[in-house]
């Protein structure tokens, strides 16, 4: 498989499985996370948010794609890559695995709230709304780890 296959590959198959849910489980669960932590007691904090997190999650879940994969690529045996590209389901969940193990790095993990508030800051002047959508995109991340392990 050419290097190109394996990046697409990584980029579909984790993309998909963060973006699988519907806008309506999306909101769903937006509304359970803020009603469970207590972190948007007013509707319109939630609506607005609702309407954030989206964009949040695709064009910064591609950005941390992409450094998944560079930091994949460069470490990992070319056949464990290819194994994990497979296709299979059970490769598949292993390879969302690895990406959610990488996101929970130091060094992510600081990135992440690096580009969280830079987008809060961005689409509302303030670095709470940042805040706010980081604590639900970790929450997320934590579902699709325990998703993934089973």
């Amino acid at each position: 498989m050419s290097e190109s296959i394996l990046r697409e590959h990584i980029r579909t198959t984790i993309l998909n499985r963060v973006e699988e849910q519907d806008q309506d489980k999306r909101a769903e669960a937006l509304a359970e996370f803020m009603a469970v932590t207590g972190v948007a007691p007013r509707e319109e904090t939630m609506q607005s948010v609702a309407t954030m997190v989206p964009p949040i999650v695709h064009d910064l879940y591609e950005k941390w794609i992409g450094m998944f994969t560079d930091r994949l690529l460069e470490t990992a045996p070319r056949n464990a890559v290819e194994m994990l590209c497979d296709g299979t389901e059970e490769n598949s969940a292993a390879l969302v695995l690895a990406y959610i193990m990488f996101l929970e790095s130091e060094r992510m993990e600081k990135q992440i709230d690096e580009d969280l508030a830079e987008y809060g800051q961005k689409m509302t002047g303030s670095d709470e709304m940042g805040d706010l959508a980081s604590s639900y995109i970790r929450a997320r991340l934590s579902a699709m780890a325990d998703k993934a392990g089973k």
